[in-house]
């Protein structure tokens, strides 16, 4: 597969390219999926359009066998990219600035290398392109949500899914079992004083002073009420209050985020800020508390992990597979795996010539192309292999571990 994918890397880069220069928001991947859909088309590759409204799942193999899910998400980031390069972003103010269109064309690349050898697929493989991983809209949802929810990996048995590591040299790939990424939770809380001249505070309930007291007091709630072993993040990242300088604000809202990677501390996290917040009570004032649960934590099912990095060291050398680093950033390709068995993997996309690292999320984001091979590799023997060794005893579906 390696050998193969090596072969399709100046059509690769085209795909890319032309991917990366026509980027599109979240939920508004239509020229994309349409891109995919036709790319797909032209394949042979039967496929479903319109899926969790802009996603586009494909289909390989027949029969009732068992089945594996490949997966790569589409949407791109508000930014003005700033890369001087000829596929450079044509859309002003938007970009692909996460890697969603590598992501994609490694995807598109895994399907020609595995339409290629369909007839010798012992199950079947779904090809799930989604939207909107890098948002949760108004209603709640992300790509990954919706997908889950529209019932497209309630037939999969495993899930496989992965993501440009800027870290990593091109070339490497990084599996990490268990604990990967962070629940991603957004809170926001209203402080209600007492609106009173500044020069007459005690006829008031000061907002900004109550307000101050619960950021200082949330910074403990990590060091003291979680145990030592564990993780957490509470960030304040908005304050937002006060008229004028000599009055006494009645109100002051705070918005902020929440990170964790287990779901006790989850929960725990979001029931001590609470109560913690209910000491402005106490100061003569009051509260309205709003905790916006938003992607769970990624954690990798340690059987198909050691899996991929048994494949991963029979394609590219044990020495290319890292140990990919535990991050609190957030991914929602954790909701898939609420439903089946899943794991993340990282791609390496640093540039040898390149003397720093090109973050995600930034204007100057970019990757070593030569990357697009080695994930539409990994993605294609990965499928093929996990459907040859396939064992029901090994892999018992999600909901029977659950039972």
């Amino acid at each position: 597969m390696l050998s193969q994918a090596q072969a399709l890397l100046p059509e690769l880069k085209r795909i890319r390219r032309h991917l990366h220069q026509w980027p599109e928001l979240s939920f508004e991947e239509y020229e994309t999926g349409a891109f995919v859909a036709k790319t797909l088309h032209d394949l042979g590759i039967p496929h479903d359009t319109e899926v969790a409204r802009t996603g586009v799942v494909g289909y390989l193999g027949k029969g009732d066998g068992p089945v594996i899910a490949l997966r790569a998400d589409m949407d791109a980031l508000p930014i003005d990219e700033e890369n001087d390069v000829p596929y450079r972003s044509r859309r002003t103010g938007v970009m692909h600035a996460c890697g969603h269109d590598t992501h994609t064309t490694m995807l598109l690349g895994a399907a020609m290398l595995l339409k290629q050898v369909e007839d010798q697929l012992p199950g079947r493989v779904k090809l799930i392109f989604q939207p909107a991983e890098e948002i949760i809209g108004g209603d709640g949802y992300s790509g990954a949500k919706l997908m889950a929810e529209e019932g497209v990996v309630d037939d999969v048995d495993v899930i496989i899914g992965q993501h440009m590591d800027p870290t990593l040299p091109a070339g490497t790939i990084g599996v990490r079992p268990g604990p990967m990424m962070a629940a991603a939770d957004r809170i926001v809380i209203d402080i209600l004083g007492k609106k009173a001249h500044g020069a007459y505070a005690y006829l008031g309930a000061d907002a900004i002073v109550m307000a101050a007291q619960v950021i200082l007091a949330a910074q403990t709630l990590v060091s003291r009420r979680i145990p030592a072993v564990q993780e957490g993040v509470v960030t304040f990242g908005e304050i937002h209050g006060g008229v004028r300088e000599n009055i006494i604000s009645d109100q002051v809202t705070l918005t902020g985020t929440v990170r964790s990677f287990d779901p006790a501390i989850r929960d725990l996290l979001q029931q001590e800020l609470e109560e913690l917040v209910s000491i402005v009570q106490k100061m003569g004032g009051d509260y309205r508390y709003q905790y916006f649960r938003g992607n769970p934590p990624v954690i990798n099912d340690g059987l198909l992990t050691g899996f991929i990095s048994r494949i991963g060291q029979q394609l590219f050398g044990s020495d290319q597979v890292r140990e990919a680093a535990k991050t609190t950033g957030g991914e929602d390709f954790s909701w898939y795996m609420l439903h089946t068995r899943g794991t993340f993997i990282r791609i390496g996309a640093k540039h040898p010539d390149w003397p720093d690292i090109r973050p995600l999320h930034t204007a100057t984001f970019d990757v070593d192309e030569r990357a697009l091979s080695v994930g539409a590799a990994i993605f294609a023997q990965s499928a093929l292999q996990w459907l040859k060794e396939y064992d029901p005893e090994r892999w018992p579906r999600m909901a029977s571990l659950r039972e």
